[in-house]
Protein backbone atom coordinates (compact mmCIF):
# COMPACT_ATOMS: atom_id res chain seq x y z
CA UNK A 1 0.00 0.00 0.00
CA UNK A 2 1.09 3.56 -0.93
CA UNK A 3 2.35 6.18 1.47
CA UNK A 4 -0.68 7.99 0.37
CA UNK A 5 -3.02 5.53 0.31
CA UNK A 6 -1.76 4.66 4.06
CA UNK A 7 -2.74 8.55 5.06
CA UNK A 8 -6.21 8.40 3.76
CA UNK A 9 -6.93 5.24 4.99
CA UNK A 10 -5.94 6.39 9.06
CA UNK A 11 -7.77 9.73 8.36
CA UNK A 12 -11.17 8.40 7.45
CA UNK A 13 -10.71 5.17 9.92
CA UNK A 14 -10.53 7.96 12.88
CA UNK A 15 -13.68 9.23 12.59
CA UNK A 16 -15.44 5.78 11.50
CA UNK A 17 -14.53 4.51 14.60
CA UNK A 18 -15.84 7.25 16.49
CA UNK A 19 -19.19 7.52 15.07
CA UNK A 20 -19.71 3.82 14.66
CA UNK A 21 -19.12 4.00 18.65
CA UNK A 22 -21.23 6.87 19.18
CA UNK A 23 -24.04 5.60 17.26
CA UNK A 24 -23.61 2.08 18.97
CA UNK A 25 -22.95 3.71 22.49
CA UNK A 26 -26.77 5.35 22.15
CA UNK A 27 -28.36 2.31 21.38
CA UNK A 28 -26.87 0.57 24.66
CA UNK A 29 -27.91 3.23 26.58
CA UNK A 30 -31.50 3.63 25.54
CA UNK A 31 -31.56 -0.02 26.30
CA UNK A 32 -29.73 0.07 29.59
CA UNK A 33 -31.64 2.46 30.36
CA UNK A 34 -35.01 -0.25 30.52
CA UNK A 35 -33.36 -3.52 31.61
CA UNK A 36 -30.40 -2.40 33.46
CA UNK A 37 -31.80 -3.29 37.00
CA UNK A 38 -33.31 -6.66 35.07
CA UNK A 39 -29.91 -7.35 34.18
CA UNK A 40 -28.23 -6.28 37.40
CA UNK A 41 -31.05 -8.72 39.44
CA UNK A 42 -29.77 -11.55 37.16
CA UNK A 43 -26.28 -11.18 38.34
CA UNK A 44 -25.38 -12.18 34.53
CA UNK A 45 -21.47 -12.39 33.94
CA UNK A 46 -19.93 -10.13 31.91
CA UNK A 47 -19.34 -12.01 28.82
CA UNK A 48 -23.58 -12.99 28.49
CA UNK A 49 -24.07 -9.09 28.87
CA UNK A 50 -21.70 -8.14 25.85
CA UNK A 51 -23.30 -11.42 23.48
CA UNK A 52 -26.52 -9.98 25.00
CA UNK A 53 -26.08 -6.31 23.58
CA UNK A 54 -23.93 -7.79 20.02
CA UNK A 55 -26.95 -9.71 19.68
CA UNK A 56 -30.03 -7.06 20.20
CA UNK A 57 -27.84 -4.35 18.37
CA UNK A 58 -27.22 -6.71 15.14
CA UNK A 59 -30.23 -6.08 13.09
CA UNK A 60 -30.10 -2.58 12.99
CA UNK A 61 -26.45 -2.44 11.78
CA UNK A 62 -27.44 -2.46 8.01
CA UNK A 63 -28.71 0.91 9.19
CA UNK A 64 -25.73 2.51 11.65
CA UNK A 65 -23.14 1.24 9.31
CA UNK A 66 -23.88 3.01 6.30
CA UNK A 67 -24.97 6.45 8.53
CA UNK A 68 -21.60 6.43 10.23
CA UNK A 69 -19.34 5.64 6.67
CA UNK A 70 -21.30 8.74 5.34
CA UNK A 71 -20.18 10.89 8.57
CA UNK A 72 -16.34 9.75 8.42
CA UNK A 73 -16.60 10.20 4.56
CA UNK A 74 -18.08 13.88 4.72
CA UNK A 75 -15.69 14.93 7.88
CA UNK A 76 -12.87 13.11 6.05
CA UNK A 77 -12.99 14.95 2.81
CA UNK A 78 -14.17 18.33 4.51
CA UNK A 79 -10.58 17.79 6.20
CA UNK A 80 -8.71 17.41 3.31
CA UNK A 81 -10.37 20.30 1.37
CA UNK A 82 -10.13 22.45 4.52
CA UNK A 83 -6.15 22.16 4.63
CA UNK A 84 -5.87 22.20 0.74
CA UNK A 85 -4.89 18.82 0.81
CA UNK A 86 -6.80 17.49 -2.11
CA UNK A 87 -5.25 20.53 -4.38
CA UNK A 88 -1.55 19.54 -3.10
CA UNK A 89 -2.57 15.89 -4.26
CA UNK A 90 -4.49 16.60 -7.90
CA UNK A 91 -1.35 19.01 -8.58
CA UNK A 92 1.31 16.12 -7.95
CA UNK A 93 -0.85 14.06 -10.53
CA UNK A 94 -2.90 12.12 -8.64
CA UNK A 95 -6.04 11.16 -9.78
CA UNK A 96 -9.52 11.49 -7.78
CA UNK A 97 -10.13 7.87 -7.64
CA UNK A 98 -6.78 6.81 -6.10
CA UNK A 99 -7.31 9.54 -3.80
CA UNK A 100 -10.70 8.05 -2.74
CA UNK A 101 -10.02 4.36 -3.16
CA UNK A 102 -9.19 3.41 0.49
CA UNK A 103 -12.80 4.90 1.29
CA UNK A 104 -14.29 3.26 -1.05
CA UNK A 105 -12.37 -0.17 -0.24
CA UNK A 106 -13.80 0.68 3.44
CA UNK A 107 -17.07 0.88 2.22
CA UNK A 108 -17.07 -2.28 0.43
CA UNK A 109 -15.35 -4.56 3.15
CA UNK A 110 -18.41 -2.68 5.33
CA UNK A 111 -20.77 -3.97 2.95
CA UNK A 112 -19.66 -7.89 3.25
CA UNK A 113 -19.79 -7.31 6.82
CA UNK A 114 -23.16 -6.65 6.67
CA UNK A 115 -24.10 -8.86 4.98
CA UNK A 116 -22.43 -12.04 7.10
CA UNK A 117 -24.23 -10.17 10.08
CA UNK A 118 -27.64 -10.20 8.27
CA UNK A 119 -26.97 -13.46 7.40
CA UNK A 120 -25.20 -15.36 9.51
CA UNK A 121 -25.05 -13.64 13.01
CA UNK A 122 -28.92 -12.09 13.25
CA UNK A 123 -30.47 -15.95 12.55
CA UNK A 124 -27.99 -17.38 15.11
CA UNK A 125 -28.01 -14.93 17.74
CA UNK A 126 -31.01 -11.81 17.46
CA UNK A 127 -33.56 -14.91 18.34
CA UNK A 128 -31.91 -15.35 21.21
CA UNK A 129 -31.62 -12.16 22.46
CA UNK A 130 -35.08 -11.56 22.13
CA UNK A 131 -36.22 -14.58 24.22
CA UNK A 132 -33.27 -13.29 27.00
CA UNK A 133 -35.11 -9.85 27.02
CA UNK A 134 -38.92 -11.82 27.32
CA UNK A 135 -37.41 -13.61 29.96
CA UNK A 136 -36.08 -11.15 31.80
CA UNK A 137 -32.92 -11.80 31.66
CA UNK A 138 -33.31 -14.77 34.35
CA UNK A 139 -31.69 -18.04 32.72
CA UNK A 140 -34.14 -20.35 34.50
CA UNK A 141 -36.99 -18.92 32.52
CA UNK A 142 -35.39 -19.56 29.21
CA UNK A 143 -36.74 -22.78 28.00
CA UNK A 144 -36.46 -24.43 24.77
CA UNK A 145 -39.22 -23.33 21.93
CA UNK A 146 -42.39 -25.61 22.26
CA UNK A 147 -46.05 -26.40 20.80
CA UNK A 148 -44.72 -26.28 17.15
CA UNK A 149 -46.99 -27.08 14.32
CA UNK A 150 -45.51 -26.98 10.66
CA UNK A 151 -47.54 -27.12 7.82
CA UNK A 152 -45.77 -28.53 4.58
CA UNK A 153 -48.57 -27.67 2.07
CA UNK A 154 -46.55 -29.57 -1.25
CA UNK A 155 -46.04 -32.65 0.16
CA UNK A 156 -49.67 -32.97 2.83
CA UNK A 157 -48.00 -33.25 6.14
CA UNK A 158 -48.52 -31.17 9.40
CA UNK A 159 -45.88 -31.49 12.23
CA UNK A 160 -47.33 -31.23 15.46
CA UNK A 161 -43.77 -30.93 17.64
CA UNK A 162 -43.99 -30.92 21.71
CA UNK A 163 -40.50 -29.36 22.10
CA UNK A 164 -37.01 -29.25 20.65
CA UNK A 165 -34.95 -31.00 22.12
CA UNK A 166 -31.53 -29.11 21.00
CA UNK A 167 -31.34 -25.59 19.70
CA UNK A 168 -30.39 -26.93 16.39
CA UNK A 169 -33.58 -28.62 16.35
CA UNK A 170 -32.36 -32.02 14.94
CA UNK A 171 -34.03 -33.51 17.90
CA UNK A 172 -37.81 -33.67 18.64
CA UNK A 173 -39.80 -34.92 21.53
CA UNK A 174 -43.38 -35.30 21.57
CA UNK A 175 -43.80 -35.46 17.43
CA UNK A 176 -46.67 -36.42 15.68
CA UNK A 177 -47.26 -36.53 11.98
CA UNK A 178 -49.91 -36.56 9.83
CA UNK A 179 -50.25 -37.17 5.91
CA UNK A 180 -52.95 -36.52 4.19
CA UNK A 181 -53.97 -38.24 0.92
CA UNK A 182 -52.59 -36.07 -2.30
CA UNK A 183 -55.84 -35.75 -4.07
CA UNK A 184 -56.24 -33.83 -0.62
CA UNK A 185 -59.28 -36.33 0.71
CA UNK A 186 -59.01 -38.38 3.72
CA UNK A 187 -55.99 -38.99 5.88
CA UNK A 188 -53.13 -41.69 4.35
CA UNK A 189 -50.95 -42.24 7.95
CA UNK A 190 -50.37 -41.10 11.39
CA UNK A 191 -47.21 -40.79 13.12
CA UNK A 192 -46.75 -41.17 17.10
CA UNK A 193 -43.63 -40.91 18.86
CA UNK A 194 -42.05 -39.58 21.53
CA UNK A 195 -38.66 -38.36 19.96
CA UNK A 196 -37.16 -38.20 16.53
CA UNK A 197 -33.18 -37.47 15.58
CA UNK A 198 -32.78 -35.86 12.43
CA UNK A 199 -29.33 -38.56 11.24
CA UNK A 200 -27.64 -38.54 7.89
CA UNK A 201 -30.09 -36.30 6.12
CA UNK A 202 -33.02 -37.95 7.44
CA UNK A 203 -35.68 -38.53 10.36
CA UNK A 204 -35.43 -41.19 12.62
CA UNK A 205 -38.48 -42.04 15.20
CA UNK A 206 -37.58 -43.96 18.62
CA UNK A 207 -40.91 -46.30 19.20
CA UNK A 208 -42.70 -44.94 16.66
CA UNK A 209 -46.92 -45.58 16.57
CA UNK A 210 -47.86 -46.12 12.96
CA UNK A 211 -51.38 -45.86 11.96
CA UNK A 212 -53.01 -46.02 8.37
CA UNK A 213 -55.95 -45.52 7.04
CA UNK A 214 -57.89 -46.43 4.04
CA UNK A 215 -59.83 -43.69 1.15
CA UNK A 216 -62.91 -43.20 3.56
CA UNK A 217 -60.59 -42.55 6.74
CA UNK A 218 -61.13 -45.73 8.38
CA UNK A 219 -57.90 -47.14 10.35
CA UNK A 220 -56.83 -49.75 7.92
CA UNK A 221 -54.27 -52.92 8.33
CA UNK A 222 -50.69 -51.80 7.78
CA UNK A 223 -49.34 -52.85 4.62
CA UNK A 224 -45.76 -53.37 6.43
CA UNK A 225 -46.21 -54.46 9.63
CA UNK A 226 -42.55 -55.91 10.20
CA UNK A 227 -41.59 -52.15 9.48
CA UNK A 228 -43.82 -50.27 11.60
CA UNK A 229 -42.88 -52.64 14.70
CA UNK A 230 -39.15 -51.63 14.58
CA UNK A 231 -38.30 -49.81 17.57
CA UNK A 232 -36.54 -47.03 15.93
CA UNK A 233 -37.43 -46.50 12.64
CA UNK A 234 -36.40 -44.40 9.70
CA UNK A 235 -38.83 -42.25 7.37
CA UNK A 236 -37.21 -40.98 4.50
CA UNK A 237 -40.28 -39.92 2.63
CA UNK A 238 -40.41 -37.22 4.98
CA UNK A 239 -38.35 -34.13 3.59
CA UNK A 240 -38.37 -31.37 5.88
CA UNK A 241 -35.01 -30.09 7.44
CA UNK A 242 -34.84 -29.39 11.26
CA UNK A 243 -34.16 -25.43 9.91
CA UNK A 244 -38.17 -25.67 8.75
CA UNK A 245 -39.17 -26.01 12.48
CA UNK A 246 -36.67 -23.22 13.67
CA UNK A 247 -38.37 -20.77 11.41
CA UNK A 248 -42.01 -21.56 12.75
CA UNK A 249 -39.82 -20.27 15.87
CA UNK A 250 -38.38 -17.75 14.54
CA UNK A 251 -39.11 -13.99 13.58
CA UNK A 252 -39.28 -13.35 9.84
CA UNK A 253 -36.47 -10.66 9.80
CA UNK A 254 -33.86 -13.02 11.84
CA UNK A 255 -33.83 -15.68 8.88
CA UNK A 256 -31.21 -16.22 6.65
CA UNK A 257 -31.52 -15.75 2.81
CA UNK A 258 -31.15 -19.51 2.37
CA UNK A 259 -34.11 -19.99 4.46
CA UNK A 260 -36.25 -17.56 2.99
CA UNK A 261 -36.24 -19.04 -0.41
CA UNK A 262 -36.98 -22.66 1.46
CA UNK A 263 -39.53 -20.88 2.57
CA UNK A 264 -40.93 -19.55 -0.31
CA UNK A 265 -40.33 -22.78 -2.13
CA UNK A 266 -41.83 -25.14 0.21
CA UNK A 267 -44.82 -23.16 0.88
CA UNK A 268 -46.75 -22.51 -2.13
CA UNK A 269 -50.31 -22.10 0.10
CA UNK A 270 -49.42 -18.73 1.25
CA UNK A 271 -51.86 -15.59 0.32
CA UNK A 272 -51.15 -13.53 -2.56
CA UNK A 273 -50.17 -10.63 -0.49
CA UNK A 274 -48.47 -12.72 2.23
CA UNK A 275 -45.81 -13.95 -0.85
CA UNK A 276 -45.36 -10.33 -1.86
CA UNK A 277 -44.36 -9.45 1.34
CA UNK A 278 -41.71 -12.27 1.98
CA UNK A 279 -40.05 -11.98 -1.74
CA UNK A 280 -39.75 -8.44 -1.27
CA UNK A 281 -38.06 -8.76 2.24
CA UNK A 282 -35.86 -11.47 0.77
CA UNK A 283 -34.52 -9.35 -1.98
CA UNK A 284 -34.37 -6.34 -0.20
CA UNK A 285 -32.37 -8.49 2.34
CA UNK A 286 -29.90 -9.31 -0.31
CA UNK A 287 -29.01 -5.84 -1.64
CA UNK A 288 -29.12 -4.02 1.80
CA UNK A 289 -25.47 -3.89 2.14
CA UNK A 290 -25.17 -1.89 -0.88
CA UNK A 291 -26.40 1.20 0.64
CA UNK A 292 -22.77 1.21 2.43
CA UNK A 293 -21.29 1.95 -1.35
CA UNK A 294 -24.24 3.85 -2.28
CA UNK A 295 -24.01 6.26 0.73
CA UNK A 296 -20.37 6.80 0.72
CA UNK A 297 -20.61 7.43 -3.35
CA UNK A 298 -22.16 10.23 -2.28
CA UNK A 299 -20.70 11.63 0.82
CA UNK A 300 -17.32 12.17 -0.51
CA UNK A 301 -18.72 14.67 -3.59
CA UNK A 302 -20.60 16.14 -0.79
CA UNK A 303 -17.33 16.41 1.91
CA UNK A 304 -15.47 18.09 -0.96
CA UNK A 305 -18.67 20.77 -1.93
CA UNK A 306 -18.59 21.46 1.77
CA UNK A 307 -14.57 21.98 2.12
CA UNK A 308 -14.34 24.51 -0.95
CA UNK A 309 -17.81 26.24 -0.86
CA UNK A 310 -19.65 25.44 2.78
CA UNK A 311 -19.92 22.87 5.43
CA UNK A 312 -24.03 23.20 5.49
CA UNK A 313 -24.47 22.91 1.92
CA UNK A 314 -22.26 19.82 1.67
CA UNK A 315 -23.92 18.27 5.26
CA UNK A 316 -27.13 18.87 4.21
CA UNK A 317 -27.18 17.44 0.72
CA UNK A 318 -25.44 14.36 1.57
CA UNK A 319 -28.24 14.11 4.63
CA UNK A 320 -30.65 14.93 2.07
CA UNK A 321 -29.45 11.99 -0.43
CA UNK A 322 -29.28 9.50 3.15
CA UNK A 323 -33.04 10.36 3.67
CA UNK A 324 -34.09 10.18 0.07
CA UNK A 325 -32.54 6.75 -0.05
CA UNK A 326 -33.99 5.45 2.48
CA UNK A 327 -37.75 7.08 1.59
CA UNK A 328 -37.83 5.61 -1.09
CA UNK A 329 -36.99 2.13 0.51
CA UNK A 330 -39.93 2.45 2.39
CA UNK A 331 -41.64 3.70 -0.74
CA UNK A 332 -41.10 0.64 -2.37
CA UNK A 333 -41.92 -1.72 0.75
CA UNK A 334 -45.20 -0.38 0.83
CA UNK A 335 -45.49 -0.42 -2.86
CA UNK A 336 -44.91 -4.06 -3.16
CA UNK A 337 -46.87 -4.64 -0.08
CA UNK A 338 -49.61 -3.42 -1.98
CA UNK A 339 -49.17 -4.91 -5.09
CA UNK A 340 -48.12 -1.78 -6.99
CA UNK A 341 -44.75 -2.70 -7.71
CA UNK A 342 -43.48 -6.39 -8.57
CA UNK A 343 -41.81 -7.20 -5.03
CA UNK A 344 -38.27 -7.79 -7.27
CA UNK A 345 -38.41 -4.34 -9.09
CA UNK A 346 -39.58 -3.17 -5.81
CA UNK A 347 -36.34 -3.93 -3.87
CA UNK A 348 -33.64 -3.56 -6.80
CA UNK A 349 -35.41 0.20 -7.81
CA UNK A 350 -33.70 2.05 -4.73
CA UNK A 351 -29.73 0.87 -5.04
CA UNK A 352 -29.96 0.78 -8.33
CA UNK A 353 -30.81 4.28 -9.05
CA UNK A 354 -28.94 5.56 -6.06
CA UNK A 355 -25.93 4.24 -7.23
CA UNK A 356 -26.14 5.43 -10.81
CA UNK A 357 -26.90 8.88 -9.50
CA UNK A 358 -23.64 8.08 -6.91
CA UNK A 359 -21.52 6.56 -9.88
CA UNK A 360 -22.66 9.97 -11.55
CA UNK A 361 -21.52 12.54 -9.12
CA UNK A 362 -18.32 10.59 -8.22
CA UNK A 363 -17.86 10.94 -11.65
CA UNK A 364 -18.45 14.74 -12.15
CA UNK A 365 -16.58 15.51 -9.19
CA UNK A 366 -13.61 14.07 -10.75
Amino acid sequence: MRILSRYVLREYLVPLFYCMTGFVSIYVLFELFGSFSRIADAHLPFGVVVAYFCAYLAPYFEWLAPAALMLAALYTMWNFCRHSEIVAMRANGIGFLSISAPILAVACLMAAFVWWVNDDYVPRRAQWARVMRNAKFSAGKIESAGDILYCNADDNRTWSVGSLGDPSARTLRDVRVTVDRPDGGARLMNVTAPSAEFLDGEWWFHDAQVRHYDADGVEAKSPAPELDALRFRCFPEFRERPEDFLMQNREWAYNSVADRFHYLRTNSDMTAETRRKCVYDTWAKILAPLACIVITLFAIPAGIASGRQSVFRGVIGALLMFFSYYGLVIGCMVGASCGWLPPVLAAFLPPTLFLFLGVRAFIKQR
